[in-house]
């Protein structure tokens, strides 16, 4: 496949080609090798063209190797002074909620408003080590909170603002949380979601003690509850912390069991952030930057605590994409200048049936680079995307890594000519390669994405649960972080993500990953969305099993379904042709649009699907069964 986009001139001017330069390096392929031959130089290097305000320097970058590196050795910090550090009148963060109220802190009035909640909080007896959830969408008291919990020392537990009362009691509970945080409201395609009572009864589930209200709503509370609006005290500097004491959790949905609690600590996620940011998506301190996600998946305190730290502005948006209208994405990055845009596969998907006079209809000018993360790529809405959004001239960053990761694992430079779909790299700092069964690299062949050294940013580890972190990633290859990804790595050095490993089908000994087959039935015309899965078969090992979503308008048949079997054939060979295409209405969804495969199979199979706590959609579990055993 060829690049779609290559770099001009105007690529040294990025951060990454300045960073090179100051170290002597005009290569990126050299500079990369450096990068993790020489990670400790790299890392220190980074961390001082950042101007990282340490208390307490560092001696070591890391010390020992997988799966409990230390890193920062003997650095004390807080990652609140590392963020807030910018002139006082540049803006900081920006705020618009779905009904057109928008709001703006600079840097300035935004540590003010940190210290303020700080203070509030240490009033309510949060202290160092203590966890706070806050169960609110992307908004600046969302922000705030999440820096006023790291001000003080105490570790910060964002939760999903569509979960209902149990999945975030879950949380709660396994995180023994002191406080809960939560906006009592907000408004989805013009209807008010109200979750404030949902949060009392997390509370009553979980056991957590406090509840600490944001009324966007407006909504009365009850004796015991505190208004974030009152919240005061006598103000003091952020707490000096260790460089690997933790700041959050981020929790994660398991195909079995509770959900996976992941520690991210001062020193690792947000300098990870910062520097993927910065490396990747040339995100400079005039830039705006505005992912389309939620405070409860990494993305939202990505986007909030990397862009602060590398001192550009934020825009956060609580609404949804398409309301009041399909043009509601662009008419925000005209209004607000927005330099950067990011939008999952799925998303991009959905906008597409709109057309593009939305998108037309908007001065887009301002933006930069577009972004993308949470699944492999279609071609055509990656196109779509590149062609109508990008106007063929914005390289769309791909980006895959993880909520463990900190980030990711593959990018794209601005430095390298970028194909469809791909990683024209793996991010800097970042050891990875593609393993075949055997554990040995390999090219041009499909295997398991791998990162052989440890970075400043993985995970410590699942709260409180060793034995589950260590088999989730390092039971396959002895020493090796083997991520759960599918991947392959071309002759050219560009990476392509085929999907998690254990979605990956192995039909008559030949391994493919479920994004090739999808693409393959999304060349049919009449198909809108697909997920492939494999089932137990007696002759191949697994068969294909294919639930296609069809266009609106588009009727569903069994010469359709033969169709779209031999549209997949016509791509990939025979041998991998479905053995059934079921058509559905929708397929499971997490809240940020990734489709659960591992789901779709269960259901199909009449197995237990395990965590749907991240569903958005849960109908469309039903939905797949009764395709399965009617169709």
């Amino acid at each position: 496949m060829e690049p779609v986009w290559y770099p001009e001139e105007e690529a040294r001017n990025t951060r990454l080609y300045r960073f090179m330069e100051a170290l002597g390096f005009h290569d990126y392929e050299a500079f990369y090798r450096y990068s993790v031959e020489e990670a400790e130089d790299f890392y220190h290097q980074f961390l001082g063209h950042l101007g990282v305000p340490w208390r307490r320097p560092y001696s070591k970058v890391i010390e020992g190797g997988f799966p409990f590196p230390r890193f920062f050795v003997g650095g004390r910090l807080n990652l609140v002074e590392a963020a807030l550090r910018h002139p006082e009148d540049r803006p900081a963060l920006l705020h618009e909620t779905e009904d057109g109220q928008v709001r703006a802190l600079t840097y300035g009035e935004l540590r003010r408003e940190v210290a303020r909640v700080a203070a509030g909080l240490r009033a309510l007896g949060v202290g160092r080590g203590e966890r706070v959830g806050i169960w609110m969408p992307m908004g600046l008291e969302a922000a705030t909170l999440l820096l006023a919990t790291a001000w003080l020392g105490a570790i910060a537990v964002p939760i999903f603002s569509g979960y209902a009362a149990e999945a975030a009691a879950i949380r709660l509970k396994d995180a023994e949380a002191r406080l809960l945080a939560v906006q009592d409201g907000f408004l989805r395609r013009g209807r008010r979601v109200e979750l404030l009572g949902e949060a009392r009864k997390a509370l009553a589930l979980s056991g957590t003690e406090g509840l600490l209200v944001v009324r966007r709503l407006g909504l009365p509370l009850v004796a015991g509850e505190v208004d974030y609006a009152a919240l005061g005290g006598e103000t003091s500097p952020p707490e000096e912390m260790e460089s690997m004491d933790p700041f959050m959790l981020i929790y994660t949905s398991g195909t079995t069991g509770r959900p996976k609690g992941t520690v991210h600590y001062h020193a690792g996620f947000p300098l990870k952030a910062a520097l993927d940011m910065a490396l990747l998506f040339d995100l400079k301190e005039e830039d705006r930057l505005f992912w389309f996600t939620d405070l409860g998946w990494m993305m939202g305190p990505w986007a909030i605590l990397g862009g602060l730290i590398l001192g550009g502005t934020g825009f956060l948006y609580d609404g949804a994409p398409d309301h009041p209208g399909p043009e509601r994405l662009w008419r925000m990055v005209e209004a607000h200048r927005l330099t950067h845009l990011g939008l999952s596969p799925t998303l991009v998907r959905a906008l597409i049936p709109f057309g593009e006079a939305p998108v037309r209809a908007h001065d887009l000018s301002s933006l930069r680079v577009l972004g993308s993360t949470g699944e492999p790529w279609n071609l055509e809405p990656y196109l779509w995307f590149f062609r109508v959004v990008g106007e063929e001239k914005r390289p769309i960053v791909n980006y895959s890594g993880g909520t463990e990761v900190s980030g990711g694992i593959l990018g794209n430079v601005l430095l390298k000519p970028i194909k469809p779909m791909g990683f024209n790299t793996a991010v800097p700092g970042m050891k990875a390669a593609v393993l075949d069964e055997a554990g040995r690299p390999v090219r041009d062949q499909v295997g398991e994405l791998a990162v052989l050294a440890p970075w400043p940013g993985m995970t410590k580890g699942f709260w409180r649960d060793e034995a589950r972190y260590l088999d989730a990633y390092f039971a396959k290859v002895p020493g090796v972080w083997v991520h759960g990804d599918f991947a392959l790595l071309d002759e050219e050095g560009h990476f392509f993500i085929l999907g998690r490993s254990d979605d990956t089908l192995k039909v008559a000994g030949k391994r493919v990953g479920p994004a090739e087959v999808e693409t393959a039935a999304l060349g049919h015309p009449a198909l809108k969305e697909a997920a492939a899965i494999g089932v137990p078969d007696p002759v191949k090992g697994e068969a294909i099993v294919l639930f296609a979503v069809l266009k609106p308008g588009v009727e569903a048949s069994p010469a359709l379904a033969e169709a779209v079997a031999e549209k997949v054939a016509e791509a990939l060979g025979k041998p991998l042709r479905p053995e059934r295409v079921l058509f559905v209405p929708d397929l499971p969804k997490t809240r940020n649009a990734k489709v659960m495969r591992r789901v779709v199979r269960a259901a199909y199979l009449g197995q237990d699907p395990g965590d749907l706590s991240a569903l958005e959609n849960p109908e469309a579990v039903e939905a797949i069964r009764q395709a399965a055993h009617g169709g």
